[in-house]
């Protein structure tokens, strides 16, 4: 791909300027290094670790496209590398908040270690409407930039709602908001939703 300048990412990300105002790209971290494991392998644990196109792919991509948001997926096992190519093209990381329960405090995903420029992800979808509005109130507290919550969880649906499944191959982005719903009567909603984000400085 670099011997033509990276052409294909940057027809990707054009197109996808058309379309989005800021978007995801999945997995950053193969950016700086990624597993490469043989075709003939029968188990991905007779692979190795291979350097990445890092800053070359993004100095092709500005040139091209030129300044576009990218919000990098930087969940995983991140090393400092990727750490300082994110940075480096000033892309904002994610978290995911909770993936922050349930190890020590040091976890990123917690709420006292969220950066500025962040984006949080809430991913709920299947706890009851009590947990659903702290996680609420946790997400849009946090100093992360962008805080993003699933209307499945401000309608108080259940996890029958859920958008995504992983390892399931069918069902999965089909949920909409029902037709039949109307915002008139989500008052008490959206009034406990602009109260807090009035609190923490989000509106």
């Amino acid at each position: 791909m670099e011997e033509d300048r990276f052409s294909w990412w940057v027809r990707r990300l054009r197109r996808a300027q058309d379309l989005f105002d800021e978007f995801r790209i999945d997995h950053f971290r193969g950016f700086s290094g990624f597993w490469a494991v043989p075709s003939e392998a029968k188990i991905a644990t007779l692979g190795r670790w291979k350097v990445g196109p890092g800053s070359s792919l993004f100095n092709a991509i500005f040139r091209a496209v030129g300044n576009i948001n990218i919000i990098a997926e930087d969940l995983g096992v991140i090393t400092e590398d990727v750490v300082q190519l994110r940075k480096s093209i000033g892309a904002p990381g994610m978290a995911v908040l909770q993936f922050g329960f349930g190890s020590d405090s040091a976890n990123p995903h917690l709420p006292h270690n969220h950066e500025k420029n962040q984006v949080l992800n809430y991913l709920s979808v299947s706890v009851d409407d009590d947990i659903s509005w702290a996680l609420i109130r946790a997400a849009v507290a946090s100093v992360a930039q962008t805080s993003i919550i699933p209307m499945q969880d401000i309608l108080g649906l259940g996890s029958s709602a859920r958008m995504n499944i992983p390892a399931t191959q069918s069902g999965n982005w089909g949920w909409r908001i029902p037709n039949s719903m109307s915002f008139s009567s989500m008052d008490t909603q959206a009034k406990k939703l602009r109260d807090m984000l009035s609190m923490y400085g989000r509106l």
